[in-house]
């Protein structure tokens, strides 16, 4: 059946945006919205978006925006030394950065234009995060399984993305879809639904843009 629910599989209704001329799919059961495959960018086009970003630890709004992550939905939830994986870290590794000089964690990294070197296979972490990166991905599933497979009992999985709004008309006036490369939205009903696919357990949630999960 075409536009199944990529997380859960269930039936979904169609969300017809006329002034983008994109139809999105939405759950109806966890909520989870998805771009149509035949409106998803090319991976040519995608880099070249990411290629614009210009985004450095220099930038001292930016560094503050992942330390307010770090501050909130990591630090409280884990103690000692981590052993990181920064997932979808981008042309610029200031997350990775921020972790190993003000926090003392070892961090891998990978990206898949970036550092596409696929370092953390045959590794365990206490930690994964994954910040402005699951809204990219076509089958998110897959990843969230693989997150699971490479935590370390009691690891922690943080994540950034921001939540989609509940309601049609909210959703398509929501500035996160004007982003081409966003393809995938997901709330707090979409993240219990995969936590409970992958053997993940949420710990915390600003039900605004962060998630932590714990295994």
């Amino acid at each position: 059946m075409k536009n199944v629910c990529k997380i859960c599989g269930d039936k979904t209704r169609e969300i017809f945006h006329e002034k983008l001329n994109i139809k999105y799919f939405q759950c109806l059961s966890c909520d989870f919205i998805f771009k149509g495959d035949e409106f998803i960018i090319s991976s040519e086009e995608e880099l070249a978006r990411y290629n614009r970003h210009n985004n450095s630890i220099d930038d001292q709004g930016y560094v503050e925006y992942f330390k307010k992550f770090i501050d909130t939905a990591i630090i409280p939830y884990c103690s000692g030394t981590k052993n990181v994986l920064d997932f979808g870290c981008g042309p610029s590794p200031v997350l990775a950065e921020i972790l190993k000089k003000d926090y003392n964690f070892s961090v891998d990294i990978y990206d898949l234009f970036y550092f596409p070197e696929k370092n953390y296979e045959g590794k365990k972490y206490d930690l994964i995060v994954s910040t402005e990166v699951v809204e990219h991905l076509k089958n998110p599933l897959d990843y969230f399984l693989e997150f699971a497979k490479l935590l370390k009992d009691g690891g922690l999985l943080s994540v950034m993305t921001l939540f989609h709004p509940s309601d049609d008309e909210r959703f398509k006036s929501w500035w996160y879809i004007n982003d081409v490369s966003h393809i995938g939205f997901y709330n707090l009903k979409t993240f219990e639904e995969i936590a409970k696919k992958v053997g993940l357990e949420i710990i915390y949630t600003n039900n605004k843009n962060y998630i932590t999960f714990k295994k």
